[in-house]
């Protein structure tokens, strides 16, 4: 009796749906991702076991590194509306104008140094320009300490901007100090801060591994 031969079965799978699904999770992970914006003041921080997530708003952060030899403090400051009043503050207090367009590119910057009376030419420029700019720093000398000024507005800033939604969170202040950064001028910062008393900080560190 003959056997009866049995249709056989392509064993290949369809791999279309799940190709459709892989690009359109890339494709989400690339529209939702942030790209880290280069710093205008590279620092290396301490390494520290604690983590501490920072806010992304109410928060200024004093940067204290050394390029070319020299010590710098630059001043980062979140929040968009904030940063503009700060300016705006900052202004009246040397005499200086900016306009709406420079106060909105100003706005959305990242950190900063120089002295207020130079702030104009480093908003003027393009983003890429900024990091490249060798910036010298803002001055915190007895006779010119307007890393002093900055910190104050800021925090005046903070205070008109939470008063007119109803809000009492205080602006944040948190310090960013290279490891190899000598302790001088780390101390003026705090002196700063101790002056304006303001008596809880944050000092932002490199996460390292706890056996480490």
């Amino acid at each position: 009796m003959a056997k009866i031969k049995m249709k056989k079965k392509s064993t290949s799978t369809d791999m279309t749906a799940m190709c459709d699904v892989a690009f359109l999770l890339l494709t989400f992970f690339i529209l939702t991702a942030t790209a880290k914006i280069p710093e205008a003041l590279p620092v290396d921080t301490p390494a520290s076991t604690v983590q501490t997530k920072l806010p992304d708003s109410e928060l200024a952060v004093v940067i204290i590194g050394k390029d070319q030899g020299k010590n710098k403090v630059f001043f980062d400051l979140k929040g968009r509306e904030v940063r503009k009043r700060a300016l705006e503050l900052m202004a009246e207090k040397y005499g200086l104008t900016f306009s709406e367009e420079d106060k909105t590119k100003f706005s959305l910057m990242t950190d900063f140094g120089v002295p207020i009376q130079s702030l104009k030419q480093i908003i003027d420029m393009k983003s890429s320009d900024r990091v490249k700019a060798d910036q010298p720093g803002i001055p915190i000398d007895s006779t010119d300490n307007q890393v002093k000024e900055w910190i104050l507005n800021s925090r005046k800033a903070n205070n008109e901007l939470q008063n007119a939604i109803g809000g009492k969170k205080e602006l944040e202040i948190a310090i960013k100090g290279d490891a190899k950064e000598e302790y001088p001028v780390i101390k003026k910062v705090m002196d700063i801060l101790q002056d304006q008393h303001v008596n809880t900080f944050s000092l932002i560190t490199g996460l390292r591994g706890k056996d480490f």
